[in-house]
């Protein structure tokens, strides 16, 4: 299964360390938007107000960003649904810079899913219990992970 969408909605680490450092001088927190993070967006606007504190932690972020490796601000940053891409489910993941390369030979894939199939017509024949048969099932899918 492929993830749906495409690399657009990638945050990139060196626009976010631009904004962190835009906003040392202009208003903190813009970068925290663009993170998907509004609420400590809001905290950054309303700290300056009175304080330099979101000026001084924008400026220590911009630095964490632009020293950050590419796979750490991806794990951080790049989310699906709050999972990291390189925990969602596909054989090549287009929002990574790599491709994801399956851990279990094709072969024994289709050998699991025959043997699925067969255990699925043993419940059926009433052979095996539902309890039975799931737990089978699950042990032969941890093959595959």
């Amino acid at each position: 299964m492929l993830i749906s969408g495409d690399a657009s909605h990638l945050k990139s680490r060196k626009l976010a360390a631009a904004l962190a450092l835009l906003g040392v001088v202009t208003v903190p927190g813009m970068h925290r938007f663009y993170l998907g993070q509004p609420r400590w967006g809001l905290v950054y606007v309303l700290l300056a107000w009175k304080t330099p504190i979101s000026r001084i932690a924008s400026a220590m972020e911009a630095l964490w960003y632009l020293f950050l490796e590419d796979d750490a601000f991806d794990r951080c940053f790049n989310t699906i649904d709050g999972v990291p891409l390189e925990n969602a489910p596909s054989l090549m993941n287009p929002f990574q810079r790599r491709p994801v390369t399956p851990s279990v030979a094709p072969e024994t894939v289709s050998a699991i899913a025959g043997a699925l199939r067969d255990l699925e017509q043993l419940r059926q024949d009433g052979l095996m219990t539902d309890a039975e048969f799931e737990q089978k099932r699950r042990k032969m899918l941890e093959q595959i992970e």
